[in-house]
């Protein structure tokens, strides 16, 4: 079976489920037109499986379609804009900007 992304807004995270089971999840919260990711993981059982990818994917997807913009403070989500450029308008510019893409300022 193939996974499964959705949002769980109750919970306040997007899930990825295998076969029904919860494989791993990325913890948000919303802050007006900007979307926060602060924290992502996935199952041990699930590792190495590139689950976390997909559900990086998933998300910056249904989030795209929302019309948010996004905060990447979770480490993984900002790794995974940083090396998705198809991604990086997400971010929009200032601070979250130069955080993904690791630029300062003068």
């Amino acid at each position: 079976m193939l996974p499964d992304v959705h949002d769980n807004p109750a919970q306040h995270r997007y899930e990825i489920s295998v076969d029904g089971d919860l494989a791993g999840f990325a913890v948000y919260y919303l802050d007006g037109d900007r979307i926060v990711f602060i924290h992502t993981e996935v199952a041990v059982a699930y590792e190495g499986r590139g689950l976390g990818s997909r559900l990086a994917r998933e998300a910056l997807d249904d989030v795209r379609g929302r019309g948010l913009r996004v905060v990447p403070a979770c480490p993984f989500f900002a790794k995974y804009i940083r090396t998705h450029p198809e991604y990086q308008d997400l971010t929009g510019t200032g601070e979250a900007r130069r955080a993904v893409l690791g630029e300062h300022d003068e």
